[in-house]
């Protein structure tokens, strides 16, 4: 039996032209030491994409597990440089890297991606995971791009969550309490198409919003975060305004807010008057909208799992 330093394992519910173009970027690695798992409804008889990935753990012949989702597309030296960063850091259990905006997204697109990787955007919280910052180490990164130890994987048990999103952050957590480092570095490179301002974009943000509130309450270790409690903490203010009427807060904020716009246009070329308007909007439209739904979240009991609708006949997700 043939052994691979790498497994790559793709949860999808179905074949889509999203996959296609990621077996496409596949094939391309100036690295071919890896195997390719792609785990779809109808093998795995299930939509979860935990119980996925955990299928394909099972499979993989890999020494380290590679976890991408079907609509992320790596950089011909994604392995390269993941291996490269392994060699380097043998110890190490995980590595991951930043997820960047593909140049074919349309304009709705983008404006999701200049959220995703402004700093007001997604602030301290997810700022690193959508731009190429510094290498560090963290403690919470999606399977968009998240490269895991097989051994160590099995010894925490796998994905352990019934949660979609979220289970790559209980993943994460069980990997910090086992003593385990997640290394974070910026040559480790995948495309990842954005979900298309307004409507699909904030349907996201919605499970996103809901289950970090969830997990602030049930797992404060690495969600009880400034971060992540900042927009409804921003929200709680607006509302109670008209009580204290002090406005330094909205302020600050408008004046972060016009330094990134200085920076969108001094770092982006050509960037047009009609994308930075939309990123100007979605940024404070998200936040609110993010701050209500992690108060819901945050109170609720439980959160069943949902998976993504399809479009039976192309594959594609529907909404967001």
């Amino acid at each position: 039996m043939k052994k691979f330093f790498f497994s790559i394992i793709i949860p999808v519910r179905q074949e889509n032209d999203y996959l296609r173009e990621t077996l496409t970027y596949l094939q391309k690695q100036s690295f071919k030491n890896f195997e390719v798992l792609v785990i779809t409804d109808k093998i795995s008889k299930k939509a979860d994409p935990a119980f996925k990935r955990n299928l394909g753990a099972k499979k993989a012949k890999g020494q380290f597990l590679c976890f991408l989702d079907d609509d992320s597309y790596p950089k011909s030296n994604w392995l390269k440089n993941l291996h490269t960063q392994i060699k380097k850091h043998p110890h190490w259990a995980a590595f991951c890297g930043p997820t960047l905006t593909p140049k074919d997204d349309n304009v709705y697109q983008q404006a999701s991606g200049l959220f995703w990787s402004s700093f007001l955007g997604s602030g301290g919280a997810g700022h690193y995971r959508n731009s190429p910052q510094k290498a560090r180490f963290v403690e919470d990164y999606p399977t968009v791009n998240l490269t895991v130890n097989k051994k160590v994987f099995h010894q925490i048990g796998g994905f352990q969550s019934k949660y979609w999103p979220g289970e790559d952050t209980i993943l994460c957590l069980d990997l910090i309490n086992h003593g385990e480092k997640i290394y974070y570095h910026p040559s480790i490179q995948v495309y990842h198409h954005r979900r298309a301002v307004f409507l699909p974009h904030l349907k996201q943000i919605s499970r996103y919003a809901l289950h970090r509130g969830l997990f602030a309450r049930k797992f404060p270790k690495t969600s009880f975060k400034i971060g992540y409690l900042a927009p409804s903490l921003f929200l709680i203010y607006l509302l109670t305004l008209p009580l204290h009427h002090c406005l330094i807060p909205l302020y600050l904020y408008l004046t972060a807010l016009f330094f990134t716009i200085i920076h969108l246009l001094l770092t982006i070329p050509n960037l047009s008057i009609y994308l930075l308007i939309l990123t100007i909007i979605t940024i404070p439209v998200t936040h609110l909208y993010y701050g209500l739904l992690f108060i819901f979240g945050f109170v609720k009991l439980d959160l069943d799992f949902k998976a993504h609708e399809v479009d039976k006949k192309t594959g594609q997700y529907i909404g967001g």
